[in-house]
């Protein structure tokens, strides 16, 4: 004969079960927060120490798309199918941000193109293009520093490089206060502001804060840096400039010999980023987009997404 739970043991486990839903409801939202593009699945690797979600679909030759500051690898939606159709697209949350699990360390860029480089591994790749925006492009570069023989193409969107040329006139700007905006009081100042803090950079890094990252798109990424760590994940990007300085200044003792498409906005890097990509690579193109501020995908997607195509779909280098 079977005994009735008691109100009491009942409770509990419906306690319970609300607990588990609670929690895999906060796991999943972040990544769920926006519908995956058709022809595309949602996956997650463990690979050098830390779980990353990604997005993968699409067929041919693979090419990566690392995502910056104040974004995940949402951004990259208007681009993923369009690449699709002669690519095989892989999307990734860098360490810190939205499906990806948010460690103490490990935010210098030689480290997080290490996961990168797990990552493709991991999924057979032995040979990858790459692209990155703003701290993704930072990640990109110590892609293909590190793993040459791995990198077909690479793609570097408006920010800089630490450690190559005058960076330092970048990294001490004024304006650019939030390079050294990082420890407790910061993280106590934006805590349950986070959207406060991230409008600085969608409205003023834009050529007009009107036609910059769309609204939808705004509380996508604002929830996920809101998530338990992830401000302080994101402050850990710039904390690590010093470093990175370091290991790119070495990396750039050996010049990258394939392809380099550097894309910038006239509003925003100028020509700055194309000048450091020289110092870096012996076969640079670069392209400064008329009218566009920082944030390429969101203002000028009619010039920027054909560009990146027609680079990627060039010959096999």
């Amino acid at each position: 004969m079977l005994r009735q739970p008691t109100p009491f043991k009942l409770g509990i486990v419906v306690g319970i079960a609300a607990l588990v839903a609670m929690f895999m409801l906060t796991s999943s939202s972040l990544h769920a927060a926006s519908t995956i593009p058709a022809g595309f699945v949602e996956q997650f690797a463990d690979v050098n120490g830390v779980r990353l979600h990604y997005l993968i679909g699409g067929k041919g030759s693979p090419v990566v798309l690392v995502h910056g500051y104040a974004q995940t690898g949402h951004m990259w939606r208007p681009l993923m199918q369009p690449l699709a159709k002669r690519h095989t697209i892989i999307v990734p949350d860098l360490r810190g941000t939205g499906g990806s699990a948010r460690p103490e360390s490990g935010y210098d860029k030689k480290n997080m193109a290490m996961d990168i480089h797990e990552l493709t591994n991991s999924l057979g790749f032995e040979r990858v293009s790459i692209v990155g925006h703003d701290i993704g492009l930072m990640v990109a570069y110590a892609y293909a520093a590190q793993f040459p023989q791995s990198t077909e193409r690479v793609v570097l969107m408006d920010a800089f490089l630490p450690g190559i040329g005058n960076w330092k006139d970048v990294w001490l700007m004024r304006d650019l206060w939030h390079f050294h905006f990082y420890g407790k009081v910061p993280l106590a100042l934006v805590k349950g502001r986070e959207r406060t803090y991230f409008e600085h950079f969608w409205n003023d890094f834009a050529a007009d804060p009107n036609h910059s990252i769309p609204e939808a798109d705004r509380r996508i990424y604002a929830k996920s840096y809101a998530q338990p760590g992830g401000m302080r994940a994101g402050f850990e990007y710039f904390r690590n400039f010093e470093q990175d300085a370091k290991d790119f200044e070495l990396f750039s003792k050996t010049k990258l010999t394939m392809p380099v498409f550097v894309l910038t906005g006239e509003k925003a890097s100028g020509t700055f980023l194309i000048e450091q990509a020289r110092l870096t690579a012996t076969d640079v193109r670069g392209i400064v987009v008329p009218g566009s501020g920082h944030w390429l995908m969101e203002e000028a997607p009619q010039s920027v997404i054909p560009s990146i195509i027609e680079f990627l779909d060039g010959a096999p280098h």
